[in-house]
């Protein structure tokens, strides 16, 4: 059932609603939260559609919010709201408003919107396309639980990650990094059935993609390891590879649907790794409403230091080992002949007998 409201305000949209459960015979709400979806015309069907998909298992009230900017000065100043109020079977499981903002109720899709919210229930806000670069401070962010984004859809995406990261607030997530969830668990997998040591690792796929750095993120913060990230023609993520003491983990899936595991001491075998759709992201993202302190930690590892890492374990052997013969220096024994001077010319000055041979030496 559909309802076309034009120049409508929230009150008439919430009769609409409740008018819409009565004729179709379910007065009852039974839904389980509230999902704002903030978009443009031109994703709105796609968006809409993911989210009716995803509320199959979520059954939720689905407020589409689309900012529609006219082109004459005089449009923009008249204040506006078109709604269309779909129940039923049109509305998948649960209820869609489909709301349209012109001129200056456009700065105020709070106060559109809150009205429209159940009663005690959570709030996502989901923005397919052009998230805010604080989606907390934003004035619809701010009245929700939980904020998507998907850093996938922004022009330049690793400038994206570190926006994220720079005003990361706990409720925020992004399906980018839900998109790696099937590779994260299967590493993890791997890495429990052999108890061996990683020494590096590497993360292969597509360059605009953000879940490649993000996996790679995750495995320099979790393993602590230097993380190469190499680019390939895709799709997606193509391949992971841990190098360990017992020789190389490989997780490879170059066609976007069938990968193969590799382990050392163990047949290949072949895992489903498909490249899931936007409604099964979504739906997973609203399995969970508390702070994802996982993302967070990886997101915080920053796209910057992913190449430091490696030179930092480069380091450390040399700073081990000139510590090493910094502590040694003190307790060598003292030695008269030429070439013990000769070897340890840093130790000469710090024991007097070691002058004598210092001079043997220069004389030499």
């Amino acid at each position: 059932m559909k309802m076309d409201l034009t120049d409508t305000t929230s009150s008439k949209i919430n009769n609409a609603l409740v008018q819409g459960r009565r004729a179709i015979g379910t007065p009852a709400v039974g839904m389980v939260l509230t999902l704002v979806i903030v978009t443009d015309e031109e994703h709105a069907y796609d968006a809409l559609k993911a989210a009716n998909d995803a509320s199959r298992e979520h059954p939720s009230r689905k407020l589409v919010v689309i900012k529609r900017v006219s082109r004459s000065m005089r449009d923009r100043a008249k204040a506006r709201l078109d709604a269309e109020v779909r129940v039923g079977t049109s509305a998948g499981t649960g209820e869609t408003v489909v709301l349209r903002l012109y001129g200056d109720v456009i700065d105020h899709a709070q106060s559109v919107v809150l009205p429209l919210l159940l009663p005690d229930a959570p709030v996502v806000v989901w923005w397919p396309v052009g998230a805010p670069p604080n989606p907390e401070k934003d004035p619809l962010g701010a009245l929700a639980q939980r904020r998507v984004t998907d850093t996938y859809a922004a022009e330049d995406p690793l400038a994206e990650v570190s926006a994220r990261a720079a005003h990361y607030t706990p409720g925020d997530t992004d399906l980018a990094w839900t998109r790696i969830t099937p590779w994260r668990s299967m590493l993890a997998a791997a890495l429990d059935q052999q108890q061996v040591d990683v020494v590096s690792a590497e993360v292969e796929g597509e360059g605009y993609n953000p879940s490649g750095e993000l996996l790679a993120m995750w495995l320099a913060d979790r393993l602590g390891v230097p993380v190469k990230r190499t680019v390939s023609d895709g799709p997606g993520l193509t391949a992971v590879r841990l190098e360990t003491g017992n020789g190389p983990i490989v997780l490879d899936r170059p066609n976007g649907t069938l990968a193969t595991l590799c382990m050392p001491g163990q047949p290949d075998r072949a895992v489903a790794l498909n490249r899931r759709e936007t409604a099964e992201l979504l739906a997973e993202e609203l399995r969970r409403l508390d702070p994802d302190t996982t993302y967070e930690a990886a997101l915080k590892y920053g796209v910057e230091r992913l190449s430091e890492p490696a030179a930092q374990s480069a380091a450390a052997p040399k700073a081990a080992k000139a510590a090493e013969v910094a502590e040694a220096a003190p307790e060598a024994p003292a030695a008269s002949d030429a070439s013990d001077a000769s070897d340890g010319a840093t130790a000469a000055p710090a024991a007097p007998a070691k002058k004598a041979s210092g001079k043997k030496a220069a004389g030499k």
